[in-house]
């Protein structure tokens, strides 16, 4: 299993130097690692570079193999937990990035107090690399916008919010237009791969290659100190107004109806051992939230 688990990482980083920082050993040790899986299966599994390590076909085939493998002995270890009690341990947690920096604090707090026998090790992406860690079993559960939309994973909803209309202060006065005038603007989105900016696009409705100016973003700081220089305007949620109304010379709005809004909730894969237990973390979380 050491063995496995150290190409897992190497496959994934295309990179000793990496790959041995993720595993936390030395490069020579993670070097010596493959060269003893190697010379236990008989053939090569890394075609070695200067800077870059590339798979032999017999590599790429084991990488999948070894990540079925790692992901049903973790299922093993979620099933043992499953028997023995209340969910407790390390829980492997991802939340997208427009919903961290808000929602993480309050929920250690809850966590602390409502969970504390769990180990809650939250990690930040966006939605697409998480569906991809819950998929290769990196994650156990996943906060993030719904629906997915995909019958290996269960959706468990916690709670809905608006998005909020973010202009600059001087608009303050003026009418609050309606949401398909936005682009006009210019609307100002996240980039490539977050959700948000696929949520806002729809609730706009706007087409595949919308008219207007459309800027985008790294993140919802960005994107209101953006607007608050002067450019154009954004769509932010709810949970983000306190934050990040306070970080630039804007004005938030609520939009007319009908209000644009989304579902955030907890994603799991539908076969762990744990889905049972999941679910009334879900609803205990929920309560403990809006308690």
């Amino acid at each position: 299993m050491k063995h496995l688990r150290y190409f897992d990482a190497l496959a994934r980083q295309r990179h000793f130097g990496r790959a041995a920082e993720v595993s936390a050993i030395s490069q020579p040790a993670l070097s010596l690692q493959m060269k003893e899986l190697e010379d236990i299966l008989g053939a090569p599994l890394v075609e070695r570079g200067a800077r870059q390590i590339g798979l032999t076909p017999l590599g790429e085939e084991f990488a999948l193999r070894a990540r079925d493998v790692l992901r049903a002995v973790d299922e093993l270890g979620a099933l043992a937990r499953a028997s023995s009690g209340p969910l407790a341990g390390r829980l492997r947690l991802g939340v997208i990035p427009t919903v961290a920096p808000y929602l993480l604090p309050r929920l250690m707090r809850v966590m602390s107090g409502s969970f504390p026998e769990i180990d809650l090790r939250p990690r930040e992406a966006v939605t697409p690399k998480l569906l991809r860690d819950l998929h290769e079993g990196r994650l156990d559960l996943a906060i993030l916008a719904l629906p997915v939309g995909e019958p290996s994973l269960v959706e468990d909803a916690l709670f809905d919010e608006e998005f909020l209309l973010v202009r600059h202060e001087s608009a303050q006065a003026l009418p609050v237009p309606l949401l398909v005038d936005l682009p006009a603007a210019p609307l100002l989105l996240l980039e490539e791969g977050h959700c948000l900016r696929d949520q806002a696009i729809a609730a706009c409705k706007m087409p595949s290659g919308p008219s207007g100016e459309i800027m985008e973003g790294s993140s919802l700081s960005t994107l209101v100190q953006m607007v608050g220089a002067g450019i154009g305007v954004t769509l932010i949620p709810q949970m983000a107004a306190e934050v990040e109304g306070r970080s630039a010379p804007v004005v938030l709005h609520r939009l007319p109806e009908p209000r644009p809004k989304r579902t955030i909730g907890l994603v799991w894969r539908r076969s762990n051992p744990l889905s049972d237990r999941f679910a009334g973390f879900a609803a205990g979380l929920k309560a403990a939230m809006n308690g």
